[in-house]
């Protein structure tokens, strides 16, 4: 190994966003949070990563939470350390792609709310469906974490990644992340890695490695990529740590205690957080959301590139199809699937698209006899540049007449924001700016939310909730 200058390491604590999201479907709720958010803020980490991801959906959708509401109400105890949160590029919070003025608006609004550090992310790493994002960070004064989900693939090389990290680095980011969302990313592939992006990439710019321990190799992967020289890892508080969320804070802030890489971070300080959210873990058991499944070791993701959330949407299909027997038909024609249509990144939206195709290939007897709407956009370009060719016989049975695009996909959109803001003033939703986002983002989900706020408001039903299916009874 190249000589590495030893240094303190950073840690962002995920305790507040993707432990939940990975573990218990994104249900913490606000009111468990609040008790520990001062002492989360006095302990020294880089950044707390509380919003972003699912818990926007989950906010509108489950708990009866306006997310921006959540946003203010963190800010508003978290002092010295920023907000973190996670954002899909011209995605935002959703599932297509949205136009430039909606994507700006909600990046303004993010950073107005509280937001100090947005990492940013694209499933295929196409770097202009990241542009519009990141110049809007850099004008509103975010913090602009670049990201590179991590895959493993014929194309997907080192010196791709490196490539990919210099692009984004050009584009203003400030940190270079890479979002090892499925722990592929093994402990000496980490050392090559993060050795290669730090000889790559300006001193200043910091390099934050994100990964889960799904696969039980997650710690090993954090210090290996330390050791190389990487400047903060992503870690969770034990009681939602580990298994398919980021591996356990405690034990790391412990490993590097009294060495050169030591965190800083007060192991004593940490106790009491931890017992408060011993019994956030334990509410969330009860009510069925937390399984142990999640806390266990499953190498198959090392197999299939298949991560938590995609198994999990693999084997609802599946009960849904009375074909539950074919989930390992299914997990084996996912990478086939994958391949088929240039390797794209198992990530939010491609994971569920390919995931949803290897079930219907399974299902129907016959590859592509079914082709959902996705898929056709997919291996169209309507998702991006995918990173490798896609396979050209495939590429005429699933699109038949359907052009294909070589463009940003952004570019066929005209400006969103001032239409969604019409509808929802003519509907009598509208009470902020906020909410034409969330309106834009998830349209359904978020007028219910806006009916349940209503009737709130008058007085109607005052106990009224979201039931376990989520759908909300007005």
């Amino acid at each position: 190994m190249a000589e590495i200058k030893a240094k303190p390491v950073m840690i962002t604590e995920t305790i507040l966003r993707d432990a939940h999201q990975s573990q218990a479907a994104t249900r913490m709720r606000l009111d468990e949070m609040i008790p520990a958010l001062e002492q989360l803020d006095d302990i020294g980490y880089y950044s707390l990563e509380a919003w972003g991801g699912a818990t926007f959906d989950s906010c509108l959708r489950y708990l009866n939470e306006d997310p921006w509401e959540r946003l203010r109400t963190l800010k508003s105890y978290l002092k010295k350390t920023p907000i973190q949160m996670l954002l899909r590029g011209q995605n935002l919070l959703g599932y297509r792609h949205y136009s430039d003025d909606v994507v700006e608006k909600f990046v303004e609004k993010s950073i107005e709310n509280g937001v100090g550090v947005v990492r940013v992310f694209d499933a295929l790493n196409d770097p202009r469906n990241l542009e519009t994002s990141m110049k809007a960070i850099k004008k509103y004064g975010g913090v602009c974490e670049a990201t590179i989900s991590y895959t493993t693939s014929p194309f997907h090389t080192t010196e791709y990644f490196v490539n990919l990290a210099k692009t984004l680095e050009s584009m203003g980011a400030d940190n270079i992340c890479i979002k090892d969302m499925a722990n592929l990313l093994l402990p000496f592939e980490a050392q090559k890695l993060v050795s290669e992006l730090k000889k790559a990439l300006d001193p200043k710019t910091k390099l934050h490695l994100h990964t889960h321990n799904t696969t039980g190799t997650g710690d090993m992967v954090n210090l290996m990529a330390i050791l190389s020289g990487v400047d903060i890892v992503d870690t969770a508080l034990s009681p939602l740590g580990n298994g398919t969320a980021q591996p356990a804070t405690e034990p790391l802030v412990a490993t590097l205690k009294g060495t050169p890489y030591d965190t800083g971070i007060d192991l004593n300080k940490l106790l009491p957080i931890v017992d408060h959210f011993k019994k956030v873990e334990t509410r969330l058991k009860k009510d069925g959301f937390l399984k142990e499944k999640v806390k266990g070791i499953d190498v198959n993701t090392l197999i299939y590139q298949v991560p938590g959330g995609m198994l999990s949407n693999l084997i609802s299909q599946l009960e849904k199809a009375g074909k539950s027997d074919k989930l390992m038909e299914c997990l084996a024609e996912v990478p086939n699937v994958r391949k088929d249509c240039g390797y794209p990144p198992l990530v939010t939206p491609s994971s569920q698209i390919v995931g949803t195709q290897a079930v219907l290939n399974v299902v129907m007897g016959e590859r592509y006899k079914m082709v959902s709407k996705e898929t056709k956009d997919l291996f169209a370009g309507k998702y991006g540049k995918l990173p490798g060719p896609v396979d050209e016989e495939i590429a005429k049975k699933v699109l038949g007449d359907m052009k294909r695009i070589d463009y940003r996909p952004a570019d066929d959109l005209s400006p969103e924001y001032e239409k969604f803001k019409a509808e929802l003033v003519e509907k009598g939703y509208f009470e902020k700016e906020e909410d034409v986002l969330s309106y834009a983002v998830f349209e359904q989900v978020a007028e219910n939310f806006f009916k349940w706020r209503i009737a709130q408001k008058q007085g109607v039903d005052k106990d009224m909730a979201a039931d376990s299916s989520g759908v909300y009874p007005v």
